[in-house]
């Protein structure tokens, strides 16, 4: 017995011994633990290879490695948080287009103009193209100020004053087309980096390529999509609670089933104010004169006139519709990828199915209802559409901007 108990001290000791000898084996060949990095923190070496990482700019001999703590934003810009959501029409669909049924996607962040860009913003943009453009090319940008004049009606006057007269400056830009649009946002990209280019003395050789390398460039401005347009929109991240709970949803921009606010104080308006610009019923665009629950416009309102979203968002439902990225189809919610949809053409969906010169890749989507639509279109889900080349008073845009690996915040 006392044989057989040394045997297996022996053996105890020797496995001992062995896994000792080899931990420290596998110890030494690991190497360094190196941690979590980050954009704004990528460590001193390569994880990969232990080299030291170079981070002067200015010496093009060595491997460089940019730290980047935050992405440049450009000015208006809210940050829109993604996430997973239920996109689609939440109410009765009463137009019977079943066009946008609901379905869970998930969006990832981005950012979005505050407001609809406004008459002085469209302004500054045409006379900074002045100088890069012909005269006939300016003509084609302008805003078409006839949008406002109808056969039976005195608004004619708008036509001369609504764009042009300083008292309209901070009113959403109308009469623009879906093509206006993406020429404003590209002038925009173009206008707003070389300010950050001469604000930051960066060399004005140097190619985009090389300043996106560097972090040092702003994404490109660009219409949303239809799915961020109505993500955005929506903005559930205000009935959030305890670990992906929400508390209810919404069928517009703010909480309850109603048009007027039911007091809520974050809001900073009173109990019964209408929380859009839009029209009340047959020929009730306003209210009666004096009245405390009169929405205060009768046309469009300045764009900081109502109470934002819980993104810090105004006017997201009323005031103006907007113009967003997607061609119109109307199976787009079956055809649609489940991150990050969006529908560039007819893929899936041919115009030839349907038999109508009314569907085809110039026909883009426009949401959020106006200042001339009842309450049915001031729901997120609702969808629109018109000629990439059309115009009218009731419909303006915004811009975004992607969201480049920068941590949720």
């Amino acid at each position: 017995m006392v044989k057989i108990n040394k045997n297996l001290n022996s053996v105890v000791g020797a496995f001992l011994v062995l896994s000792m000898a080899f931990m420290a084996s596998c110890a030494k060949n690991s190497g360094p633990t190196y941690g979590r990095r980050t954009a704004g923190d990528p460590g001193k070496v390569s994880a990969s290879t232990g080299a030291e990482f170079n981070f002067d700019l200015e010496d093009t001999t060595q491997f460089t490695v940019v730290k980047l703590k935050d992405q440049v934003v450009g000015p208006k810009l809210k940050y829109i948080q993604g996430g997973r959501a239920v996109l689609g029409t939440q109410e009765q669909d009463v137009m019977a287009f079943r066009d946008n049924v609901e379905r869970t996607v998930t969006v990832a962040s981005f950012y979005m103009d505050e407001t609809e860009v406004t008459n002085v913003d469209y302004k500054e943009f045409l006379f900074n193209m002045r100088s890069r453009v012909s005269a006939d090319s300016i003509r084609k940008l302008e805003p078409r100020e006839d949008v406002w004049k109808e056969a039976l009606s005195y608004n004619d006057v708008y036509s001369t004053y609504y764009f042009r007269h300083p008292g309209f400056n901070f009113y959403p830009v109308a009469g623009v087309t879906w093509n206006q649009a993406n020429a404003y946002a590209t002038w925009r990209t173009i206008y707003v980096n070389e300010l950050y280019r001469k604000e930051n003395e960066l060399d004005s050789t140097m190619s985009k390529n090389m300043l996106i390398e560097r972090g040092v460039v702003l994404p490109n401005y660009r219409l949303p999509n239809e799915a961020e347009w109505e993500y955005a929109a929506k903005a559930m991240i205000g009935t959030q609670y305890l670990d992906e709970n929400q508390e209810n949803g919404r069928i517009y921009p703010w909480d309850g089933r109603g048009v007027r606010n039911p007091y809520d104080v974050k809001r900073k308006s009173r109990q019964g104010d209408y929380l859009s610009n839009f029209k009340r019923g047959r020929g009730d665009y306003a209210g009666i004169a004096g009245g405390i629950s009169n929405d205060g416009e009768i046309i469009p309102a300045n764009v900081y006139e109502f109470p934002p979203n819980d993104f810090g968002l105004y006017n997201m439902s009323g005031n103006m519709n907007e113009w967003v990225e997607d061609v119109y189809r109307p199976l787009s919610y079956q055809d649609f990828e489940d991150l990050n949809p969006v529908r560039r053409d007819g893929t899936n969906d041919e115009a030839e199915s349907y038999g109508t010169t009314l569907i085809d890749d110039n026909y883009r989507v426009y949401k959020g209802g106006s200042w001339k639509d009842v309450a049915y279109w001031l729901s997120p889900g609702t969808r629109r559409f018109m000629h990439q080349d059309s115009a009218t008073n009731s419909i303006g845009f915004r811009c975004a901007m992607i969201s480049v690996g920068a941590d949720d915040r």
